[in-house]
């Protein structure tokens, strides 16, 4: 494991430490504020579970289903029109909240779909299908036709601009000295 990812981890912990400690401090002071958050937390949760839920089953059934050969088939970087069409139509018929996505997104990613893709998908996931009427109905069809193709049409253009869009790897000089793998930097740069 390299550093970067050693500390992305070592991150999470200290800042589960520093709110629990936050909130053992605010029920020191304030007790009944701690049980109203409780009680926030624990609401929140029960909410969330069913979606989790979902989530596992999709992120299972990503993980059965496609095998990074037809990931790389179907979204990789030989994917070509097929990819874009898929990336699209599978933006548009997503249902629910985008967090539940990004799961799958990056198990896909891990298997070899294209970032441009990616990010198609997501921003396609703007065009909402089933309040696509009610859209009509406040305002009319010319308008939905218009904002629908827009937001298509955006969705595409911002997939091709992660396209031109790569990270740049940069050897760190300690590497060099300690004879360390490469470490990728957080800067990006355009494809030529």
């Amino acid at each position: 494991m390299d550093l970067a990812r050693q500390d992305r981890s070592r991150g999470g912990w200290w800042f589960l430490v520093a709110v629990l400690a936050l909130y053992g401090l605010v029920g020191l002071i304030q007790p009944s504020v701690l049980d109203q958050a409780w009680g926030n937390f624990t609401h929140t949760l029960v909410q969330l579970l069913p979606m989790l839920g979902v989530v596992f089953v999709l992120l299972l059934l990503v993980a059965r289903l496609f095998d990074r050969k037809r990931v790389m088939r179907l979204l990789g970087e030989t994917s070509g029109l097929r990819g874009w069409l898929t990336a699209l139509l599978g933006g548009i018929a997503a249902a629910g909240p985008v967090y539940l996505w990004y799961g799958i997104a990056a198990e896909l990613r891990a298997k070899g779909m294209r970032d441009g893709l990616l990010v198609t998908f997501l921003y396609s996931r703007a065009v909402k299908l089933p309040l696509l009427p009610l859209l009509v109905h406040y305002f009319g069809l010319a308008y939905t036709l218009t904002l629908t193709v827009y937001i298509i049409l955006f969705a595409l253009i911002a997939g091709l601009l992660a396209e031109r869009i790569k990270p740049c790897q940069a050897l760190m000089p300690s590497s060099v000295a300690t004879g360390e793998e490469e470490k990728r930097s957080h800067t990006f740069s355009w494809k030529k």
